[in-house]
């Protein structure tokens, strides 16, 4: 098993935080426009899945500041 310093994998975790994020308010807001209306009924799974992606776009650091981030500080 490969050792992994801290140093290399606060960048790594970053990077995977930013990408999950972008792929799920990506793939909630394609589900918003199949499902059109009906999606914004709050009682409906898919607008629980729309809220949810956004909040993981803000939590731990939101991704604009993730993606400003300079890559010679990691």
């Amino acid at each position: 098993m490969r050792s992994v310093s801290a140093s290399s994998a606060v960048p790594t975790a970053a990077m995977a935080k930013l990408y999950a994020s972008e792929v799920a308010h990506r793939a909630a807001s394609a589900s918003v426009q199949i499902h059109g209306g009906y999606s914004y009924v709050r009682e409906s799974e898919i607008s629980r899945f729309h809220a949810a992606a956004k909040i993981l776009e803000i939590s731990e650091g939101t991704n604009e500041i993730q993606r400003n981030s300079s890559p010679e500080r990691w």
